[in-house]
């Protein structure tokens, strides 16, 4: 019943930057988290970037001063900013989020994920 939809993803030369958005809809009671989390061929998903819904945020230190994570709590949506990319950011983007179902059972949800592919 819900859906995380990313958007954004794409091919960008080196230094360039992207802006990745995940729009969450369906049937849901609230969103307590949303994330990104990125996969690169024979590597494990990793987090990239988490926002909470009172504001906090958490970064890979990878990304920390490149990336930035931002939310709409009540669209339900977050966005990546990506900048000054690196060939390294190559990967597959999942967007997740944390939340309460209708029956306020604690559950996670997963985007199908967006390819990021950075040119040298």
């Amino acid at each position: 019943q819900v859906q995380l939809v990313e958007s954004g993803g794409g091919l960008v030369q080196a230094g360039g930057s992207l802006r990745l958005s995940c729009a969450a809809s369906g049937s849901i009671f609230s969103i307590d988290a949303m994330g990104w989390y990125r996969q690169a061929p024979g590597k494990q998903r990793e987090l990239v970037a988490r926002i909470t819904n009172g504001g906090s945020t958490n970064y890979a230190d990878s990304v920390k001063g490149r990336f930035t994570i931002s939310r709409d709590n009540a669209k339900n949506t977050a966005y990546l900013d990506m900048n000054s990319l690196k060939p390294e950011d190559t990967a597959v983007y999942y967007c997740n989020a944390a939340g309460l179902s209708l029956h306020l059972k604690g559950i996670v949800y997963w985007g199908q994920g967006t390819q990021v592919t950075v040119s040298s």
